[in-house]
């Protein structure tokens, strides 16, 4: 099965991905690994949530942000692949970071959402090493962001 396939049968339309807005690029290939540069919950051109986890923002809905981070880094590695995304051969890596408040400590399980769309999405390929990191604060104040590397053949 195609991963484009298996985007379908999962109900996943893939993004026209955002275009950087200050001085970096949305991802650098360098030999065979991609690294995606971080992003937000966008979704249909707007943030889809902001605020911080464990006080304006909950985990269930920090955890759906965290699943848009990870259809908008496969979107942007689709454009990194020049559209074929069976070109991956690896998510190497997910680096989360999670808008919360002091004393947080579920960074964890915000995250999941973006790793178990991974490994639905890549199978066996899409199992990756994480980190999940918790912070005071996010650009525009979105509860998550995410970033990745990923190998491609």
């Amino acid at each position: 099965m195609t991963v484009e396939a298996t985007l379908l049968d999962l109900g996943i339309t893939l993004p026209e991905p955002t275009a950087p807005v200050a001085n970096y690029v949305a991802f650098v290939r360098t030999g065979n690994i991609v690294s995606i540069s971080g992003q937000i919950p966008m979704k249909d051109g707007a943030l889809a949530y902001t605020g911080k986890v464990g006080d304006t923002v909950s985990i269930e809905d920090a955890s759906s942000a965290a699943r848009i981070c990870a259809v908008n880094i496969i979107a942007q590695l689709k454009v990194a692949c020049q559209g074929d995304l069976n070109r991956v051969v690896r998510i190497v890596k997910l680096g989360g970071f999670v808008n919360c408040i002091d004393g947080f400590s579920q960074q964890p399980q915000v995250i999941n959402a973006a790793s178990d769309l991974m490994v639905a999405v890549f199978g066996e390929k899409g199992k990756h090493s994480r980190s999940a990191v918790g912070t005071n604060a996010l650009p525009l104040n979105v509860p998550v962001e995410i970033d990745a590397l990923v190998e491609i053949k």
